[in-house]
């Protein structure tokens, strides 16, 4: 049996791919971490079988990180061009639009916490709150089918066998342990929200959004069956 390989593109300081890493692993995946600061250190596309795209910090139209940005597009192109399964969450969304003829733009809705999605396909994307950490939105790209949105715009598009969600499939109890003790406690304070609600809410959901997530990874898999 050949070994399943999947590609993570992330930034350095924040590479946890969560609850959806578990379940691609579950499925016989093994991950190699690309960072987003070092696309000269990226593997070849060659020999892989999925690129999961995790969030960031940063918005693809920052001038700053221009080149890096341009690499994860085309990264995204040739995968996305050649059939290579691609799993975009969050950044990786947006980053999927940008590369793929659809627009990135600051949101006029920011959403960060839990948020209630609606779900035209709620047996596989459930319909109710999911975490969200984000500040800017996108328009998909043409022939790209829109599968469930919120008030901020769209929250997970499908186009042949790339798909990606603006929510956090992926996010567990200590991610955002994390993300409401560090990195995003600005985040917070800019949208009125303190640490202890977030945390408190997700412990209320974590548990079912996790079985949530392993729904959505299993469905993708089942659409974008890989040679063994």
């Amino acid at each position: 049996m050949r070994r399943v390989r999947a590609i993570v593109i992330a930034n350095a300081a924040d590479a946890d791919c969560g609850f959806v890493g578990e379940r691609f692993r579950h499925h016989g995946f093994a991950f190699t971490e690309a960072h987003r600061e070092h696309p000269e250190e990226w593997p070849e596309l060659e020999g892989h079988d999925l690129i999961l795209l995790l969030g960031s910090e940063w918005s693809v139209y920052w001038d700053g990180i221009s080149d890096n940005v341009a690499r994860e597009v085309a990264l995204i192109q040739q995968a996305h061009q050649s059939r290579i399964p691609i799993f975009g969450i969050c950044f990786g969304s947006q980053m999927v639009a940008h590369a793929l003829g659809g627009r990135v733009f600051r949101a006029e809705h920011p959403e960060v916490g839990w948020h209630s999605v609606e779900s035209a396909l709620p047996q596989v994307i459930a319909s109710g709150p999911w975490l969200q950490w984000h500040f800017d939105a996108f328009q998909k790209p043409p022939d790209f089918t829109e599968l469930a949105h919120s008030s901020s715009g769209p929250q997970a598009i499908l186009g042949g066998r790339t798909f990606a969600t603006q929510f956090h499939p992926e996010a567990n109890e200590s991610m955002l342990a994390r993300w409401t003790s560090t990195m995003g406690i600005n985040d917070l304070q800019v949208v009125g929200l303190t640490p202890e609600a977030v945390m408190e809410e997700t412990r209320r959901n974590v548990s079912e959004s996790r079985r949530h997530s392993d729904q959505i990874v299993d469905w993708f898999l089942e659409l974008t069956p890989h040679d063994m």
